[in-house]
């Protein structure tokens, strides 16, 4: 055996296989996290381990693959969640572009909108990892009590508590189109302070969240209602779209803004979406952390 074979077959020959594997571990791994950065050095982990491990022993080197990925991910989220307990204000999925990787929702959109990433946050990491596995991927449930070391009766259950979960907290999200449509009149109304247009987006329970992790000038506390919400949007209108460059972009499979200052020639100033059902907008999300919209490079 050569020093660039380990087990059985050639580095280049595992390379080939992990790089097959790559978009679905990293589908894996960011429906899991909720980060970029985080499930980049996850996959990143898995190819040392699939370099290290003795592959003559692998039947199956995809399976091998999305089981060391999970198995990773429902490890790192429970540490990420520790961290995000220090976190200041409300903490946003990292959002990722899926113009420049349209991968990521082409096989199977489930569990990557923002709205579906923010409530598989209250899952178990073993019922998030179920609810991932089955209703993106579409794994058989055999498969994923395999990969969590259960049984498969234990598994949909999983299944079903986080089902349950997600439909009680989340009304049928509007189509990709309609969602548009409302980002685009709630960039038109609060561009012009219009309270009246803005409430007339919006449904009762209507929240806005920014994400800044304690910048200056960012809200720390979400926004909760529809004359709260309006009036502030109506409020700051003033100022917060002054010199503004709004360049559409697709993260999480729907529409969403780039804002830069000074006609685009400035970093990105805040990445902007909404969260809509057949009822109105019932989510508006700021992301400002530079580290978060940076690290998106379809993006920068």
């Amino acid at each position: 055996m050569t020093s660039s074979e380990v087990g059985s077959g050639s580095v280049e020959e595992a390379a080939a296989v992990f790089t097959a594997a790559r978009p679905r571990l990293f589908g894996i791994a960011y429906r899991m996290l909720g980060s970029v950065a985080e499930a980049e050095d996850l996959v990143q982990d898995v190819w040392l381990r699939w370099q290290a491990y003795d592959r003559a022993t692998v039947v199956n080197p995809a399976a091998f693959l999305a089981t060391t990925t999970t198995r990773l991910a429902i490890n790192a989220l429970q540490s990420a969640r520790a961290r995000r307990e220090t976190y200041v204000g409300p903490w946003l999925p990292e959002p990722v572009d899926t113009s420049a990787d349209p991968y990521l929702g082409a096989e199977r959109g489930e569990a990557l909108e923002f709205a579906a990433v923010l409530l598989m946050e209250k899952l178990t990491p073993n019922e998030r990892a179920a609810y991932v596995l089955r209703e993106a991927f579409d794994y058989p449930y055999a498969q994923i009590a395999d990969i969590l070391r259960s049984t498969e009766p234990a598994v949909r259950q999983l299944v079903s508590r986080a089902r349950k979960h997600m439909r009680g907290e989340r009304r049928t999200p509007a189509s990709t189109a309609a969602q548009r449509e409302l980002l685009t009149a709630f960039i038109v109304a609060a561009r012009s302070g219009d309270l009246t247009a803005l409430e007339r987006l919006f449904t009762p329970e209507v929240t806005s969240m920014s994400d800044g992790n304690g910048m200056p000038r960012v809200s720390r506390t979400p926004i909760v209602g529809v004359p709260r919400v309006a009036g502030f949007m109506s409020a700051v209108s003033g100022w917060l779209w002054r010199d503004l460059d709004v360049r559409w972009v697709s993260v999480n499979g729907r529409a969403a803004v780039v804002l830069r200052r000074d006609g685009g020639a400035r970093p990105i100033h805040a990445v902007l979406t909404v969260c809509a059902t057949a009822d109105g907008i019932d989510r508006v999300l700021w992301m400002f952390n530079p580290e978060k919209i940076a690290a998106v490079s379809g993006l920068a």
